[in-house]
């Protein structure tokens, strides 16, 4: 099944090289495709997180109030969830079926042809950025690090637009996971042929720009229409009836 996925994609973009002559526009064209084709689940997974951050609150207010009773919390959020309809996995299964789709086509990107390039811009797509610059030095593998550079700041903007929607005390650690990530993407992008850079940089630019336009907005919208759900809802009291003790008899 994956093999037949990955040559799939691969008669696809041999395709679009053929239709548009040059192997760098067809893996522009092929990741504008596949993150089209994967945007509902996107926006999908993007409502439920924003649905999460809404009734966290909440969620937090009823584990602090049964703390001392974990059989009790576990069914009050499992009614909570119900009332509320949210899934806490419903923002994961969407990122975990478009994940075999982004390997593939990083696979297919891979095993460009020797002779691959981008518009004269990247004179070989199956060559790295350290092997251009150990061949012909920074005249020569200029474009490839920046290429590379470019992968590494995209990767951190997007973890910086969500800092917005990232309580106060998870702030730093936000930025400190985004600038190591940063750095790890840069440490990547710097042995791997140009073609997987290109198809890279190609996704980050959508995310940061996807993020921009649709996913801030589904995101506030959601969290508007959560938050206004949850105060039509009537405030529940927890009756805790007392026990009954015997009245003392007067001594005859």
């Amino acid at each position: 099944m994956w093999d037949w996925f990955v040559d799939l994609l691969r008669t696809v973009l041999q395709s679009l090289a053929q239709f548009s002559g040059d192997w760098g526009l067809a893996i522009i064209i092929l990741t504008v495709i596949i993150r089209l084709l994967v945007m509902p689940l996107m926006t999908k997974s993007t409502a439920s997180s924003a649905r999460m951050q809404a009734l966290q609150p909440k969620m937090k207010e009823i584990q602090e109030r049964y703390a001392d009773d974990p059989e009790r919390q576990s069914e009050e959020l499992r009614k909570f969830y119900a009332e509320n309809k949210f899934n806490p996995l419903g923002g994961c299964l969407p990122i975990i079926i478009q994940m075999p789709v982004f390997f593939a086509l990083f696979t297919v990107a891979k095993q460009v042809p020797a002779d691959a390039h981008f518009l004269g811009i990247l004179p070989s797509l199956s060559t790295s950025a350290a092997d251009m610059f150990a061949q012909h030095g920074i005249a020569g593998s200029w474009v490839y690090i920046l290429l590379d550079l470019l992968f590494g700041v995209l990767t951190f903007i997007p973890m910086m637009m969500n800092l917005n929607n990232t309580a106060e005390d998870q702030r730093k650690t936000t930025l400190t996971m985004g600038a190591v990530m940063a750095v790890m993407m840069l440490w990547f992008g710097w042995s791997v042929p140009g073609a997987v850079l290109l198809y890279y940089d190609t996704s980050a630019v959508w995310q940061v720009i996807q993020q921009k336009i649709v996913t801030q907005r589904v995101m506030d919208k959601v969290k508007r229409e959560t938050e206004a759900s949850l105060a039509n809802q009537p405030v529940k009291v927890d009756v805790v009836r007392k026990e009954k003790k015997p009245r003392p008899h007067k001594k005859g």
